[in-house]
């Protein structure tokens, strides 16, 4: 009977290829024609990758300050944040978003929680995990601010009141309930 052999492949066998003399005459020959074409090589600046449409080299996280507070006339809670981006370049603006806890794929999904993200360039996107509460966005009670001189994006959003949200009818189809009337009430004999 004869014998079978098998073969297996190990991670020593693709650190052999990945060092052999043909991988290193394909790279060769890849950096070659790059350069043939005029490939540039990644900008290293954040407006020079901004230009080229490329993300840049992260810098690490910003430095930021939340100040949690509430309004003393209407007794809504309010977020204050103050996020310091002391190497972003000239011309270049922080944004902010909010996010879905559904949208995020860090953490197990939780309804209860949404997410404040803000990103500026060369720096890591960083996020806030807050209450899942309807945002104030009337006049005065959401604004962002960037001050160029200091490099500190700041952003103040209000909570809408519980009292002030208005809750869904109940009952089906959007009919309003209606009360229940004591027809039958008693029993005839």
């Amino acid at each position: 009977m004869p014998t079978l052999l098998m073969f297996k492949r190990l991670p020593s066998h693709h650190t052999a290829a990945r060092q052999g003399k043909r991988h290193q005459q394909n790279l060769a020959r890849r950096a070659a024609r790059e350069e043939q074409l005029g490939l540039a090589a990644k900008p290293n600046t954040a407006k020079a990758a901004l230009a080229a449409g490329r993300s840049s080299i992260k810098i690490g996280r910003p430095g930021y300050k939340v100040t949690k507070s509430r309004d003393a006339a209407t007794k809504q809670r309010s977020l204050l944040f103050e996020v310091d981006y002391p190497e972003a370049e000239e011309g270049v603006q922080p944004r902010h978003r909010f996010m879905s806890a559904y949208e995020q794929r860090v953490e197990a999904p939780d309804k209860n929680y949404q997410y404040l993200l803000f990103a500026c360039e060369p720096y890591e996107t960083v996020a806030f995990k807050i209450p899942n509460h309807p945002i104030d966005k009337g006049e005065g009670r959401f604004f962002t601010s960037w001050d160029g001189e200091s490099k500190q994006f700041s952003t103040q959003l209000f909570f809408q009141d519980p009292s002030s949200v208005k809750a869904a009818p109940q009952g089906s189809a959007g009919a309003p309930k209606r009360a229940v009337s004591a027809l039958n009430a008693g029993v005839l004999a």
